[in-house]
């Protein structure tokens, strides 16, 4: 057994995947809240990664791979972005040999290999009652698995591209949507000062919500989202009308990440793929910027409109958690200790038309999160529907599950 004292129980908590900001507040609330109830609490290092890297026939503390929390520790965290604990893309039941750890790789020597008993083996190891993994749909995904093997498990939703299914809202979304607002309006100056076509690549992955809502905002003109395959003679001639009805003569679409061209297909930087399958998004910005100047001289009297084209990329998930990023995090962490005291598992926080509630935690593999196109975007114009706000929550859409 590792060195860890009993007291009411041991959590233990992690945070998997990209990070976002709101994560450090939600580590706080959890082990606040969980030592004044009388827990221990134990914060894992790298994601699901510091599970498979815990070497239990080592006689000296691991302490790269976990730490037990306390108040000071939290406090001094719980203001900043990103994860104090740090986190990793680890999916314990597909590593690949060249992950396994050295100590592992006797047992392990497959190309791809399940790993699942050692966080089993380690969970005891480290004496942890109850699991609070932070993250999206991915890391929940194999919070899902352990549930199914008999642990304890309160998951948390986090990802700024708010596409986990079960919760209207996941961590790490209202910082991602402040910074492109903010970020997009700055870029505005040297798009009217040159009379350009603005073009900004959002992340986002397979869902639209970080291009759609801040266009609903009013930070761009059009957006185009991975759900709706778009022309893109449709929005030259669009970003044509715009700039020529606005004084500064520019207009500025957002571009999500995962968006396709009508008859295409996405666009990944390589063909490389990360343990849960997925292969880096990235440069649809790049050809949508250089054919809309090829085809504006189409909708602008034979002359051709240049384009100033920026992909935002990790300056929306950097940085200090706006005030919603601070307080969902610290409502989140305390609803999940409300569930580990009315000794429930299996379970994900989550916050639906405008209240804070829980669903099974299986429904992060249930079903896929995107936007609702029928609903909220207008296919004819490439921006958002403006109707139909009433009862809507804060930001606008919901999760049907």
């Amino acid at each position: 057994m590792a060195h860890i004292k009993k007291t009411k129980g041991v959590i233990g908590i992690l945070t998997g995947g990209g990070d976002v900001p709101g994560l450090n507040p939600a580590i706080r609330a959890i082990t606040i809240r969980a030592l004044r109830e009388g827990y221990q609490v134990i914060g894992i290092r790298n994601g699901w990664a510091g599970l498979i890297e815990i070497n239990r026939d080592e006689k000296s503390p691991q302490t790269q791979y976990y730490q037990e929390l306390t108040e000071d520790i939290v406090n001094k965290a719980g203001r900043t972005g990103g994860t104090f604990l740090h986190t990793s893309r680890t999916r314990p039941s597909h590593i690949p040999d060249v992950n396994v750890p050295i100590f592992l790789k006797d047992k392990y020597d497959q190309e791809i290999n399940d790993l699942t008993e050692e966080v089993l083996k380690n969970l005891d190891y480290l004496g942890i009652d109850y699991l609070i993994p932070v993250g999206g749909d991915d890391t929940l995904s194999y919070a899902v698995r352990l549930h199914k093997e008999g642990i304890k498990v309160i998951g948390i939703p986090k990802t700024m591209d708010n596409d986990v299914p079960g919760t209207d809202y996941c961590i790490g979304f209202s910082t991602c949507v402040t910074r492109i607002i903010s970020l997009t309006h700055s870029l505005r100056t040297t798009a009217g000062s040159h009379e350009r076509f603005l073009v900004i690549e959002v992340f986002g992955r397979y869902a639209g919500y970080t291009a759609l809502i801040p266009t609903m905002a009013g930070a761009a003109n059009r957006c185009v989202i991975p759900e709706y395959t778009f022309n893109i003679e449709q929005l030259c001639e669009l970003l044509a009308q715009d700039r020529t009805t606005n004084p500064s003569k520019y207009s500025v679409v957002l571009v999500s990440e995962g968006a396709v061209f009508e008859g295409g297909e996405m666009i990944f930087e390589s063909n490389e793929k990360d343990m849960f399958g997925h292969k880096k998004l990235g440069g649809v910005g790049d050809l949508v910027s250089n054919q809309l100047k090829e085809l504006s001289p189409k909708y602008n009297q034979g002359r051709r409109i240049n384009v100033i084209n920026q992909r935002l990329s990790y300056l929306v998930r950097c940085g200090d958690p706006d005030a919603i990023d601070s307080i969902v995090p610290m409502a989140f962490g305390n609803l999940a200790l409300d569930l580990i005291l009315e000794k429930a598992s299996g379970r994900m926080v989550s916050l639906r038309n405008g209240q804070y509630d829980n669903v099974p935690i299986e429904v992060v593999i249930s079903t896929k999160k995107t936007v609702d196109v029928n609903k909220y975007y207008n296919t004819k114009r490439l921006r958002p529907y403006y109707k139909s706000f009433n009862y809507k929550p804060l930001f606008i859409m919901t999760s049907d599950y």
